[in-house]
C-alpha cells in the first residue's frame, strides 16, 4: 500500500491556483521532511519545495519562489503544496516525499514517494 498519496492535481488555465495535498499513512511522518517534486514530459524530476521536520524551514526551487507555498498540517499527516499564478511551465506530474533529512530531499532523493498527481495547466 501506498505510504504517501497525492491529490489536488489537475487542469487550470495560467494564472490560476491549484492546493496538492500529500497524505501520509502513518504518524511516522511527523518525525519526517517533507518535499515535492515534479517531471514534465520528456525532461528529468527537479526539486520544487521542502520543508523541515519541524516545519520551520522551508526551501523552494528559484522556478516557483514567491508562487508556491509548502506547508504541513501534522495532525492530520498531510504536506500541501499551494501553487498560485500557475504557468504553463509549471505543467507536470507532481510527487510528494518523505526523508529524515531534508537535505536529502533538496539533493533529489528520498526514502518515501507519492505515486504522483497531474498538473496541467493551460495557456
Amino acid at each position: 500500500q501506498r505510504q504517501l498519496v497525492e491529490s489536488g492535481g489537475g487542469l487550470v488555465q495560467a494564472g490560476g491556483s491549484l492546493r496538492l495535498s500529500c497524505a501520509a499513512s502513518s504518524r511516522t511522518f511527523s518525525s519526517y521532511a517533507m518535499g515535492w517534486f515534479r517531471q514534465a514530459p520528456g525532461k528529468e524530476r527537479e526539486f520544487v519545495a521542502a520543508i523541515s521536520m519541524s516545519g520551520r524551514s522551508t526551501y523552494y526551487a528559484s522556478s516557483v519562489k514567491g508562487r508556491f507555498t509548502i506547508s504541513t498540517d501534522n495532525t492530520k499527516n498531510t504536506v500541501y503544496l499551494q501553487m498560485n499564478s500557475l504557468k504553463p511551465e509549471d505543467t507536470a506530474v507532481y510527487y510528494c516525499a518523505a526523508d529524515r533529512g531534508v537535505g536529502v530531499l533538496l539533493q533529489g532523493q528520498a526514502d518515501y514517494w507519492g505515486q504522483g498527481t497531474q498538473v496541467t495547466v493551460s495557456s
